[in-house]
């Protein structure tokens, strides 16, 4: 009966191994549908009572603006065009700020937040984790950087319900995202790590400054020469 039992998970396992290879490298070609934060999301506001509309309209790489990329680029992963999933300098320094004390700093790339917010739910656990690296090393196997950064500019929560450059560019600016200006573009990659709290088109003070540093880092990452790395 053990013998069995443990046949029996280990086809289980290589099953949902190989489902979970075919399903990220058809999303290589495919716009994917939704997301697992978009689920996610309308099953929080159902339990709160307050049910939302999730807006969300896909963009392909050529019509997402250049700025766009590379403000995101500036803001959450610096390194994306030389790594391979994984910012090991940045997880150590995020180790190292952690075992010091106050508050929690992440180091999540560009690809580990794909993974995450297509295929995962929010949430700190070891199984989510385990499961946000195998996706991870998935996509950046199975995918170039340009898809990754396209999937995730059309993934990205920008506000209650906004999901996508898209929808956020329409919610924030009343424009498409092929218009937005420099300065709109800083203000949305500045507000990624908390866009239910902080606005892109009511920014506070801190979200102009932040916005501001992205510009300068967008300069000296050469701008959208950097985009010729991916």
């Amino acid at each position: 009966m053990p013998r069995r039992l443990f046949r029996r998970l280990a086809k289980i396992l290589l099953c949902c191994l190989a489902a979970s290879v075919l399903l990220v490298l058809l999303l290589r070609w495919l716009p994917p549908p939704g997301s697992a934060l978009m689920v996610e999301r309308k099953i929080e506001s159902w339990l709160d009572g307050q049910p939302i509309d999730l807006q969300r309209d896909w963009r392909p790489w050529a019509e997402l603006p250049d700025d766009l990329k590379v403000a995101v680029i500036a803001a959450e992963d610096q390194r994306f065009a030389e790594h391979w999933g994984f910012d090991m300098a940045a997880i150590r320094a995020a180790m190292a700020h952690n075992e010091r004390g106050g508050s929690l700093r992440g180091a999540s790339t560009l690809s580990q937040q794909v993974a995450k917010n297509l295929f995962l739910w929010s949430g700190r656990s070891w199984l989510r984790k385990g499961l946000e690296a195998w996706f991870t090393v998935l996509i950046e196997t199975l995918w170039p950087k340009q898809r990754i950064l396209e999937v995730y500019l059309n993934s990205a929560e920008w506000g209650k319900g906004v999901f996508g450059a898209e929808a956020a560019a329409r919610h924030h600016f009343g424009k498409g995202a092929p218009y937005l200006s420099s300065q709109q573009a800083s203000l949305l990659a500045a507000v990624l790590p908390n866009p239910r709290d902080w606005s892109a088109s009511r920014p506070s003070g801190y979200v102009q400054q932040r916005a501001g540093w992205i510009r300068r880092q967008m300069r000296q990452l050469g701008g959208s020469y950097y985009l010729n790395r991916l």
